[in-house]
């Protein structure tokens, strides 16, 4: 049997899992009479709430006589790790642009990556079927696109599909097809002649660990795609640094093959398939697993370096162990440690004090990720501002920040105040242009820095109708310093259960963060303060109460809603000297120093620091 591997690139939400999900039906990997849920490649289950892929994920499916080993890949820079090691994996690529929105930052991101090592790719200009598509215009972008990305002109000579994923079609022409007609044909026979049959080399087994996961039953097992040679269960193998050092030597117990959306042990593999290996106990991401007498290790692609880090550190406050019950260093150091293992773009760093760690990845999303993960299993962690890694220019000694490219969709009357509030994040304008629909598209390259917690002022500022994609673009010189936080916070003075008539007193104080009767406690945030300063409150003062009876006096309280408080919001809203505390039920937000005293100590030698 013939072999293809291909990945399928798109920016999120340009429909390619729905794609792959078409592939497989029309395939006849599920019986007529089998059920199964839409998006199958999204079995995480914050990939089906949030509706973006998180993990890379292979699939198979048998096309006549060829079997074609199908990647879905991550849609969303903050996981383009994910992407960059799995295009090792694959021989070629179907870009998947959408018909209306054209090719975006992410698009971009991961093509770019996929003509440096040579990929020839196949263009699919998915839901032509909606009311603004444009893919005539959107051809032209792509090929734009891959002109600026050096593109050779083998992979400029692109063969291109129109057609809906959603309605199960691709055909050469944007026609949609008549009733019942239309089908995937097209993109499988485009699959079988266009894209390379794997490149075999000379030499016995090899492999580059690309996807790690954890079995209860298998232990580890790695995915990767067999680059030389063969295997079968209970051979030996061992396990290489990319540097070349052996990190352990063992038997495989299982080769597991990707049929359909299921794995199934086989007893032979074969050079070029993309197969999943266990028995190994130590074998990570980017190291090569091979026979015992071979020396060199396979090259990896280099992952681009952390941009973001956070501190997780345990959760010591007065309700700590209340509601989770992984709560000490060791498991929440296990934890961290068990995830950079799988996931090239974190980075873990052990501070001082042993009590907490210093987490670096891609952005915030990746990082606010991982937490939602974590808490999900129970863990109570309490977590700080995101802040960017810093470099320093060894050559000139200057301080250099991490700049993404942000790309905004916006209606023209709000561009206005978007370039304005950019502007004083120091962001430089670099393109802008009608986007088609009364909307402008706006290109800025933006410190990191400026970028934290501008997504809810966004939508905010424009009535939600604008759309924000980012992409690490490069490091610059720093730009100096950025406008804070506007607003202090409320502090709760004492613990307790927080009282509605306390809380209706001090709505002129500013807007509340929580309702009658939380739980609260000394140093706890409870609301934001309508001037600059921090200013401490009672929550738990209740109405004294008289033998006399009268109407006014027994009016029932009317609280003005809370402001609720999202994970990423909350990372977002805080400032350097406050967390999150996350737990597996509530998200509480805090001063890192609870007592008051503590609080002003370290103000006045901030303080003394800064005249110095």
């Amino acid at each position: 049997m013939q072999l293809r591997n291909i990945a399928i690139i798109a920016h999120v939400d340009h429909g390619k899992t729905t794609l792959v999900d078409c592939l497989l039906q029309q395939a006849g990997a599920f019986r007529e009479n089998q059920r199964v849920a839409e998006r199958v490649m999204d079995s995480n289950d914050l990939e089906r709430e949030r509706g973006i892929t998180i993990l890379a994920k292979a699939t198979s499916v048998v096309w006549k006589d060829t079997r074609i080993n199908i990647v879905d890949t991550p849609g969303h820079a903050d996981f383009g790790g994910e992407v960059e090691r799995i295009l090792n994996m694959v021989d070629g690529a179907i870009v998947l642009v959408d018909a209306a929105e054209g090719p975006m930052p992410q698009t971009k991101f991961v093509v770019g990556k996929a003509l440096k090592i040579g990929l020839k790719p196949i263009v699919a200009i998915n839901k032509v079927d909606k009311h603004d598509a444009r893919p005539n215009e959107v051809i032209d972008e792509v090929f734009d696109l891959f002109a600026a990305l050096d593109a050779t002109d083998e992979q400029l000579d692109f063969p291109i599909l129109y057609g809906s994923a959603k309605q199960g079609w691709m055909a050469d022409s944007p026609e949609p097809p008549a009733e019942g007609q239309g089908s995937m044909e097209p993109l499988f026979e485009l699959v079988q002649t266009h894209v390379a049959p794997p490149q075999v080399e000379e030499g016995p087994f090899r492999l580059l660990g690309t996807i790690l996961e954890a079995n209860p039953y298998l232990g580890r097992i790695i995915t990767g795609r067999v680059s030389s040679g063969s295997i079968k269960p209970n051979q030996a193998i061992k396990v290489l640094s990319r540097d070349g050092t052996l990190i352990e030597q063992g038997r495989v117990s299982k080769i597991l093959a990707f049929r359909g959306i299921d794995r199934t042990a086989v007893d032979h593999a074969e050079a070029g398939d993309i197969i999943a290996i266990a028995g190994l106990e130590k074998g990570t991401v980017a190291d090569t697993f091979c026979a015992p007498e071979v020396e060199t290790p396979l090259q990896a692609q280099p992952i681009d370096p952390p941009t973001v880090s956070m501190t997780f550190r345990v959760n010591d406050s007065p309700l700590a162990g209340t509601e989770g019950d992984k709560v000490t260093s060791r498991v929440i150091r296990d934890r961290l440690l068990k995830e950079a293992e799988g996931s090239v773009a974190l980075k873990i760093e052990e501070t001082e004090d042993r009590d907490s760690f210093v987490v670096s990845g891609r952005g915030e999303l990746q990082l606010a990720i991982l937490i939602e993960t974590m808490r999900r299993e129970g863990f109570e962690l309490g977590v700080s501002r995101p802040r960017v890694v810093l470099q320093r220019d060894e050559a000139t000694n200057q301080l250099l920040e991490p700049i993404e490219e942000v790309v905004i969709d916006v209606d023209e009357e709000h561009a206005g105040v978007v370039v304005q509030k950019l502007s004083e994040r120091r962001a430089d304008m670099i393109e802008m242009r009608p986007s088609g629909g009364n909307r402008q598209r706006l290109v800025f390259h933006a410190p990191t820095r400026g970028l934290i917690g501008y997504q809810g002022e966004l939508l905010t500022d424009t009535r939600g109708t604008a759309v924000m994609n980012r992409l690490f673009h490069g490091y610059a010189p720093y730009k100096g310093e950025l406008p804070g936080r506007r607003n202090g916070v409320l502090i709760a003075n004492e613990a307790g259960e927080a009282v509605a008539y306390a809380l209706w007193n001090l709505e002129d104080r500013g807007p509340m963060m929580i309702e009658p009767g939380w739980k609260v406690y000394q140093g706890m945030i409870v609301g934001e303060h309508t001037r600059e300063n921090d200013l401490e409150v009672n929550v738990l003062k209740g109405k004294k109460l008289t033998n006399i009876r009268t109407t006014s006096k027994d009016e029932a309280v009317r609280l003005t809603p809370p402001i609720r408080m999202t994970l990423e919001k909350a990372l977002a809203w805080i400032d350097d000297d406050e967390l999150v505390e996350v737990t597996p039920e509530s998200i509480r937000l805090r001063k890192a120093l609870l007592d008051p005293h503590e609080r002003k100590r370290a103000e006045r030698a901030r303080e003394a620091g800064a005249v110095a």
